[in-house]
């Protein structure tokens, strides 16, 4: 597939959505807007590849964001769905699949003594926050540059000039009061989390970080780190949270956490446990987590937590990652087919090009420098990557459609799909470095 596609019907919907859709989307990523064109209506999705309202079919990198591990529409996890659905969608009163979940997570992930089922990632970082605050007395929090966990208030905040600047907000809505209670440090730079620890001693109630961060673009942490953070933080007595929501179960069956052996105090969940259905979760420390209502005073609900469609989705996934040793061994040899076979491209036409790997997680990034963190991140050159996304776009390969969002190989993904990719790859890369 290397001619225009055919997009009537698409771009059709879109006009009609932006009548009646803020944007025309209902998240903002999903409006094409940074790569230049509009965006596909998918009707269907099926192992690695999914089809939009033109009938144009594409191997998919996105996975849903990164909840479809084992591909679209496995055939056990719909057939587990349909036979839920056909005792009711929704009971707003408990289940044995919620005890079944909180079994299954408990089990293998081991810092989470306790979890709480919400509906989606936004509610579990929300809440982990909240709950670090009432554990430990104090009101700020450190968050990272580059660093995403949803779109509460204490989130949407940006550092300014640097770290030690007064956070503001990044969205209008959020108060000023809110931000200020936000402080704001540079992933892989101890220092910057040293400094500020230091600057509010005993005033810092937790630090919550993407161990692989993925909303940026994926970018792991330098050796050290994250035990560094660990390590500040206890001396501190500042709750460590890792936003596992994206790598929870992606990069390896316990997590990042197991993947780098080191152990945080909550742990926020989503994505993978709902099997491409809305979902979230947070965790942690028996005697923080015994602090949530009903058992304790710091309140949270939901109605549709724990959803039976959704605990059943999470479950077959989950069941299905945790039976299979060698598939985390299958998702590392793919997604290392893929990042070498990128690699002798870049190297054979000589482009200003790096990349980043995480296991089944990765982004090539438009810059030559090598990203470690937010700033690097942004040097990348997002006009030339909208180029290269629309060529891919027309070869059959669907990316995610901004250079900040990390890309997902799924154990669907074929070696005959690797290899049509990296050929796409190679035309496409031609191709954007062709434009001046």
């Amino acid at each position: 597939m290397t001619g225009d596609l055919a997009t009537r019907k698409s771009d059709a919907l879109f006009a009609r959505a932006l009548e009646l859709i803020p944007g025309g989307v209902n998240s903002p990523v999903r409006a094409f807007r940074a790569v230049g064109c509009s965006p596909r209506f998918i009707t269907k999705a099926e192992g690695a590849r999914i089809r939009d309202e033109d009938g144009n079919e594409y191997i998919d990198y996105v996975g849903s964001w990164g909840p479809m591990i084992l591909g679209h529409a496995h055939p056990r996890v719909i057939d587990a769905v349909i036979r839920a659905a056909g005792s009711g969608t929704s009971f707003g009163a408990p289940t044995g699949l919620e005890v079944r979940m909180a079994e299954m997570i408990t089990r293998l992930i081991p810092s989470v003594e306790m979890v709480r089922m919400v509906n989606s990632g936004t509610e579990a970082t929300m809440s982990a926050v909240r709950l670090a605050r009432a554990y430990t007395g104090r009101e700020k929090i450190i968050k990272f540059e580059g660093c995403y966990h949803g779109h509460a208030d204490a989130f949407l905040i940006k550092a300014g000039s640097g770290a030690m600047t007064l956070s503001v907000p990044d969205s209008p809505g959020v108060p000023s009061a809110v931000a200020a209670l936000t402080l704001t440090a540079r992933f892989n730079n101890l220092e910057s989390v040293t400094a500020l620890l230091g600057s509010h001693r005993g005033a810092v109630a937790a630090l919550i970080v993407e161990p692989v961060v993925g909303n940026m673009g994926c970018v792991p942490p330098e050796p050290g780190f994250l035990e560094g953070l660990r390590r500040l933080c206890s001396d501190e007595g500042t709750v460590l949270i890792f936003d596992e929501v994206m790598t929870g179960f992606r990069l390896a069956p316990g997590g990042a956490q197991q993947l780098y052996g080191v152990t945080p105090d909550l742990t926020t969940l989503g994505k993978i446990i709902g099997g491409g259905l809305p979902v979230g979760a947070y965790g942690g420390k028996r005697e923080i987590m015994t602090m949530v209502a009903p058992g304790g005073p710091v309140y949270q609900a939901g109605t549709l937590s724990g959803n039976p469609l959704a605990m059943t989705a999470g479950l077959e996934t989950l069941d299905i990652l945790s039976g299979d040793p060698g598939l985390y061994l299958s998702l590392e040899r793919k997604s290392e087919r893929l990042a070498e076979g990128i690699a002798r491209t870049i190297d054979a036409l000589g482009l200003p090009l790096t990349q980043n790997r995480v296991g089944s997680m990765s982004t090539l990034f438009f810059t030559p420098a090598r990203v470690v963190d937010y700033a690097g991140a942004l040097r990348a050159d997002t006009r030339r990557f909208g180029v290269y996304f629309r060529e891919m776009l027309r070869r059959g390969i669907y990316l995610a459609p901004s250079q900040f969002e990390a890309g997902f190989v799924s154990a669907a993904h074929t070696d005959d799909d690797i290899d049509r990719t990296i050929d796409a790859n190679r035309q496409a890369l031609t191709a954007a470095f062709s434009t001046h």
